[in-house]
């Protein structure tokens, strides 16, 4: 496992690697994302938080996955033509991963060692769950599908007010 989440390389959804290692000094929101979710009209809700707080360093990432009901059955570019159409957005998506499992990408791994679900629990238990990270790579709070990309304003807020 990864001693801190900059060490952790993604895939943008159009296949380049980068180190989260850029975000350093930014509060991120990860997010595990799908097309064809009951939660997918919160793209919009998210996109509206990307581009409330982008300038004062927030950055939402987006990970489509495919492990919930096969919510996330398209390829890359698919998704991406998705988002962009029906919801605009802007923020960065990346490559469909797995967010639970043997396969589960390094960065849920990180993320859900570091905020454990409900009575402990280790896995993501669907699309849409939020990972809230500070400016200083702790991960400061998950949030469930449930949980409205509005209601983050106020933990997005105090995060944001930290030094990093």
């Amino acid at each position: 496992m990864s001693d801190t989440l900059y060490d952790i390389e993604v895939e943008s959804i159009d296949g380049k690697r980068q180190a989260l290692e850029e975000y350093r000094g930014k509060v991120l929101l990860v997010v595990n994302t799908a097309s064809q979710c009951g939660f997918t009209p919160q793209y919009k809700g998210l996109e509206a938080l990307s581009e409330t707080f982008a300038k004062e360093g927030l950055v939402v990432l987006g990970f489509p996955c495919n492990q919930f009901g096969a919510q996330e059955p398209g390829d890359e570019t698919e998704i991406q033509e998705f988002c962009d159409l029906r919801y605009g957005v802007q923020f960065p998506m990346h490559r469909k991963v797995d967010v639970n499992g043997d396969e589960a990408h390094p960065l849920f791994v990180y993320l859900k060692e570091r905020a454990p679900g409900v009575l402990g629990s280790r896995n993501v238990k669907w699309n849409f769950t939020k990972f809230l990270v500070g400016r200083d790579g702790t991960v400061r709070g998950r949030f469930a599908s449930t949980t409205k990309p509005e209601k983050l304003e106020g933990p997005i807020k105090k995060a944001l007010s930290e030094v990093g």
